[in-house]
């Protein structure tokens, strides 16, 4: 297709933009008012943004927060951001659950639930599964399916052993966090205290969205003949078949322009007030929306199969390497499910039809959250997360255990 193509004018737009800040330089013309906001349009940026929590708020205090790689895959990174112990305040000291996120590997970078991951610092340290972008895994590391999504997720949860922790799948991810769960519970094994899913396709078949009808109506060999292409050198994943991210960049716009367009509109807003810092945090927001990668052709078909168009999760058929998924093997876990009353990319009760799946969970230790006003992105970032979802999700913990 056109990878290639791309890359070669990604490459023409650095070495423009390099050539031209260059020149700024040596002739000392001052910055132009959003030469910020234009720079990464004209030099498109080659990092992904990182995720730079030095420290979180708890009370009155800032408490330093240390960020590590605790494990690791070849197609996923499992991200620790740990608080220091002894700056927590007196009443915060005592062992807190930890809280494992589920990003989902549905375009953007694990960056996105950067506000997600400082919000539940409040709660425990966080550990979050960072995908890594499919250009960038040889083809020496294999392929990567649904399946082995499933396992990845599998993996990071046994390796907290015995520690009961909270998990929060977002989006994408709560339909293989959900599996990866239940055939734990099925083998008799439960590390989670609760499973918390925030807008995520449980069940596509209900109220199904544009995007719902869109990954119905074309069949799978149609998706691999018309997205998927072949990564170019130098990447060290050349010649990995991917859905590109030069594709979902162009979908993200086409399928939701109100987002990008509140984010442009709080950057002008600053700059007309000179407000340095709300450039600051908009410059950021937007180098995180951007941030998006390349998935592997398998992960990517598999998932238009499984889930959107024969919907096995919801339906009691699916398998994982030849292991039934049972949610109702699911018993001695809190189950909460976050939706938002104006998400147009999961439809309603898409993510609360996970409550029937999970039938041996009690009725008390269930909550299903439907935010008024609140849309897709508003379940994971701004005020909405921080101050209706977060607070109600801990509660929910509180009142569960």
């Amino acid at each position: 297709m056109w990878y290639a193509w791309v890359e070669a004018q990604r490459n023409l737009l650095r070495a423009a933009g390099a050539w031209a800040a260059l020149g700024a330089g040596a002739w000392g013309w001052p910055a132009l008012i959003g030469a910020d906001w234009l720079a990464p349009m004209l030099q498109p940026r080659p990092e992904v943004p990182p995720f730079g929590i030095a420290s979180v708020t708890i009370g009155r205090r800032r408490i330093p927060v240390a960020e590590r790689i605790a494990d690791s895959t070849p197609f996923c990174a499992l991200r620790h951001f740990a608080r220091e112990p002894g700056s927590l305040p007196p009443t915060r000291r005592r062992p807190s659950p930890d809280i494992l996120i589920c990003a989902p590997l549905a375009g953007h970078h694990a960056v996105m639930l950067r506000e997600t991951v400082e919000a539940f610092l409040q709660n425990g340290d966080v550990y979050l599964t960072d995908w890594t972008d499919a250009r960038d895994v040889p083809l020496s590391a294999g392929g990567f399916g649904l399946d082995d999504y499933v396992l990845v997720i599998e993996r990071f949860l046994r390796r907290f052993g015995g520690k009961r922790i909270h998990v929060v799948a977002v989006c994408q991810a709560t339909a293989p966090t959900l599996a990866a769960l239940a055939l734990l519970a099925s083998e008799g094994a439960m590390p989670a205290a609760s499973l918390t899913l925030m807008g995520g396709p449980i069940d596509t078949r209900l109220n199904p969205t544009d995007l719902a009808r869109f990954a119905q109506s074309h069949s799978v060999d149609w998706f691999r003949r018309n997205l998927i292409d072949t990564v170019p050198p130098p990447y060290a994943g050349a010649g990995r078949r991917v859905y590109p991210a030069y594709c979902q960049q162009a979908a993200i716009a086409a399928a939701y322009p109100k987002h990008q367009m509140e984010l442009e509109a709080d950057y002008w807003s600053s700059q007309a007030k000179a407000d340095t810092e709300g450039v600051a945090r908009s410059l950021r927001q937007m180098g995180e929306y951007a941030a998006v990668l390349d998935m592997d052709e398998h992960y990517f078909l598999d998932t238009l199969q499984v889930i959107f168009q024969e919907q096995l999760l919801a339906r009691g058929t699916w398998q994982v390497k030849g292991r039934d998924v049972r949610p109702g093997a699911l018993s001695s876990i809190a189950l909460c499910t976050v939706e938002g009353a104006r998400d147009n990319v999961t439809g309603a009760q898409q993510t609360h039809a996970a409550h029937a799946l999970c039938s041996g969970i009690a009725e008390r230790r269930r909550l299903g959250l439907t935010i008024a006003d609140c849309d897709h992105y508003g379940l994971f970032m701004g005020p909405t997360l921080r101050n209706q979802i977060h607070p109600a999700v801990t509660q929910f913990w509180r009142a569960a255990h």
